[in-house]
């Protein structure tokens, strides 16, 4: 009874295997075919039966591109390179994208946050947790050195490198918890509405005096704070966003993304 249960489930996985090994192959298919808003459906299938991967959303993207819609096409690198900050062509598809849309956005953030960031995003936050991880071990090995050994050489080396291993895995946790708070990030959000006129106050501008500014697809925002519409019973928010560092205004939540 237990060999046929096995056999059974043995059987289960190779369909599964096989199914899914088709549906990527019919994506791909679909995209070199040019057929781009088919291939897209099928990556949205595989990604909500398997799950999400830097490819699939770089995959996505490339579709969305294709179509036209540069706003979900940049949400889609951004998160691609959310899950895989390494991911060369992501990021190169991206800065290309980015270069094609029509809002030129001002200066984001302070010259050493931004750094900061930067820094964090050379890898993924995994990576900068394992680091953290290896440089405490060293630091333990570094103790016990100066503890347990009686050459002075290597009592002093231990010292001294107990200090500065320490230090760097200090330094490295703070970068990795950085790294995992960009990855995890809710409130930065792409507009994919091809424009709208976002107002000074939480509802829709009745005059020119309540328009703040008009805004394209694929410009970035930060949400701040939301509003719900009274009596709306679609779900529409009010979103509360800063542009850059001089501008902050309403939008609603169906003209944009978050990544």
């Amino acid at each position: 009874m237990k060999k046929i249960i096995v056999s059974i489930s043995i059987a289960l996985c190779a369909i599964l295997t096989s199914q899914a090994a088709t549906l990527d192959q019919q994506a791909d298919s679909a995209y070199s075919a040019d057929d781009f808003a088919l291939a897209a459906s099928l990556y949205r299938q595989i990604m909500q039966d398997e799950g999400n991967s830097p490819q699939l959303y770089y995959n996505l993207a490339n579709c969305e591109y294709r179509l036209g819609n540069l706003g979900k096409a940049i949400v889609n690198y951004e998160r691609a390179l959310r899950l895989d900050p390494t991911f060369t062509d992501a990021k190169t598809n991206l800065e290309f994208v980015n270069s094609r849309i029509v809002d030129r956005q001002g200066e984001r953030g302070s010259f050493l946050s931004n750094t900061y960031d930067r820094f964090a995003l050379a890898t993924t936050p995994n990576t900068w947790a394992w680091t953290a991880f290896i440089l405490f071990t060293l630091a333990a090995g570094a103790i016990a050195a100066y503890f347990f050994s009686s050459n002075v050489l290597v009592r002093k080396t231990g010292f001294f490198g107990a200090i500065a291993l320490i230090i760097l895995f200090g330094i490295t946790q703070i970068i990795a918890s950085r790294a995992k708070t960009i990855a995890t990030d809710r409130n930065t959000a792409i507009i994919t509405a091809q424009s709208t006129i976002l107002s000074t106050s939480p509802r829709e501008p009745k005059d020119r005096n309540e328009e703040a500014m008009l805004l394209h697809e694929g410009t970035k925002i930060t949400i701040l704070d939301s509003i719900s519409v009274p009596g709306d019973t679609t779900g529409l928010r009010w979103l509360d966003v800063q542009i850059d560092n001089t501008h902050r205004a309403w939008i609603k939540s169906t003209d944009i993304e978050r990544i």
